[in-house]
């Protein structure tokens, strides 16, 4: 019986909703200024020299020390809590895990934690900073402005949600990543993507009509912007791939087959050939990364793993037969839990068809992963509404349907810390993540309560998230 909980009410929006007919109809509004109109908003702010660092964070320093006392240790990795341990920061790394309550450094600011639980940040293996929480109507009014507000905004309740870290898979968010990595507005840490890469009527193609036929050379608002990347040959799939590598991406979204909400790619079709793959899967090699693909299809899915691709994104209509290809090539599966409509739009025409498709492949698809012994990642893919954001928090506790809460949890923090250092030489920050040990960086949750005995804590992290601290500085204390 799957367990949906108390949450059902709460959202009315999109699943995998990247390329919605509403957001389309946004694209063509957006002609009214171009991508570097878009980011001038995003990257007049992103100099990190000549401006104060963020004032939310309550400490900050290289030569800082904090030391949590009295803490029962969750450390992303184990299946149960270690107790009576003291955690000392060091700027922004752990320093040392005590078990010895040795006496704290003289000059270090010491939190007595009064034996609540102590975790890694979250990570999310697949969101959209960007464009998370900005409404449709707001994205048809086409001010740049007002989508950089909302989606500064939701940066920082995504970090309010306990959410240090999270891998974007499609937008204009490398200068918004620099803007946060600068400290001039809180949010998670960014590994982005940069433009989804599409063919030509793919899932990633947002063209309104009038757009059709293309002319040579012009490009259409939604690459304008940054959003997508159209392309039909190996050639200019090479190139946009390069293009985001250049700009900072540290995986690269290759879109290959179709998707729920845009009404002219259907799920079952493919895009790119296997030597087309071939060739993107080469060219991140090359720049010392990796490609993730959008599939949902069995022969997407299949057509990606022959061309060599290490990551598939949601893959709810795979078989038993492509799950057990994915395990016996060692390929990543980023997953999302799509439940009910509570965790997609409300569909009308194809789309409702399709939705219904998602919802039955769920748990099939989690069946597989455990069976075949998958390595799975998780991700919320929540888009286009402040409302619908907090989706993000709930749908980490729809793991509990196949999961234990350990294991729930260590695939919102070790599991998924090890996707994203597939990256290798392109990951964006220096420091392990998603561990509590020597070494790594201090991206920590105090939590009120035992989250191994109730996986619902995490989904109210205004109440039970006491002390939120990314990069060894405090960004919430409750305490």
């Amino acid at each position: 019986m799957l367990r949906l909980g108390k949450y059902q009410h709460l959202v009315h929006n999109t699943g995998c909703s990247c390329c919605s007919p509403a957001l389309q109809q946004a694209s063509r509004r957006l002609d009214e200024y171009s991508r570097r109109g878009f980011l001038a908003g995003i990257g007049a702010t992103a100099i990190a020299g000549m401006m104060p660092r963020s004032a939310s964070a309550q400490t900050s320093g290289q030569n800082s020390k904090t030391l949590f006392r009295q803490v029962r240790l969750f450390d992303g990795k184990s299946d149960a809590l270690q107790s009576g341990v003291q955690i000392l920061i060091e700027g922004n790394k752990i320093a040392a895990i005590d078990t010895a309550n040795s006496a704290p450094p003289s000059d270090a600011t010491v939190i007595e934690c009064g034996d609540r639980v102590l975790m890694p940040g979250l990570i999310d293996a697949h969101w959209h900073t960007v464009f998370a929480a900005v409404p449709l109507n707001v994205l048809m009014t086409g001010d740049p402005g007002i989508i950089f507000a909302a989606s500064t905004a939701e940066a920082e309740r995504t970090l309010m949600r306990g959410f240090t870290t999270v891998r974007d898979l499609g937008g204009p968010v490398f200068s918004f990543k620099q803007a946060i990595d600068s400290g001039i507005i809180s949010g998670p840490r960014i590994f982005p993507s940069g433009a989804m890469i599409t063919t030509t009527g793919g899932h990633g193609d947002l063209r309104m009509p009038t757009e059709i036929p293309r002319n040579a050379g012009q490009l259409s608002q939604g690459e304008l912007i940054g959003g997508a990347a159209i392309v039909d040959d190996v050639g200019d799939l090479k190139l946009r791939v390069r293009e985001q590598l250049l700009q900072g991406a540290s995986q690269i979204k290759i879109v290959a087959g179709g998707g729920v909400s845009s009404p002219r790619s259907p799920l079952d079709m493919t895009t790119f050939s296997e030597d087309e793959l071939r060739a993107a899967v080469e060219v991140a090699q090359d720049w010392n990364t990796y490609i993730t693909v959008h599939a949902y299809a069995p022969n997407t899915v299949q057509r990606a793993l022959a061309a060599g691709v290490p990551c598939i994104e949601h893959a709810h209509l795979m078989d038993e037969e492509t799950a057990g290809l994915i395990a016996e090539k060692g390929v990543w599966l980023s997953m999302q839990p799509f439940l009910t409509m509570d965790d997609a739009a409300s569909q009308t025409g194809p789309g409702a068809e399709r939705v219904q498709q998602l919802f039955a492949g769920t748990p099939r698809v989690y069946e597989f992963a455990k069976k075949h012994g998958i390595k799975t990642a998780w991700g919320s893919d929540v888009l286009f509404s402040p409302e619908l954001a907090p989706r993000q928090s709930i749908m980490l506790t729809h793991l509990s349907n196949w999961y234990t809460n350990a294991e729930a949890l260590r695939m919102a923090t070790s599991v998924n810390a090890d996707l994203l250092s597939l990256s290798n030489l392109r990951v964006p920050y220096s420091g392990k993540l998603g561990v509590v040990e020597e070494g790594a960086l201090a991206d920590l949750l105090l939590v009120d309560g035992n989250p191994l005995e109730d996986l619902d804590l995490v989904a109210d992290p205004e109440e039970n998230f006491l002390i939120i601290m990314k990069d060894g500085k405090i960004y919430k204390d409750t305490l």
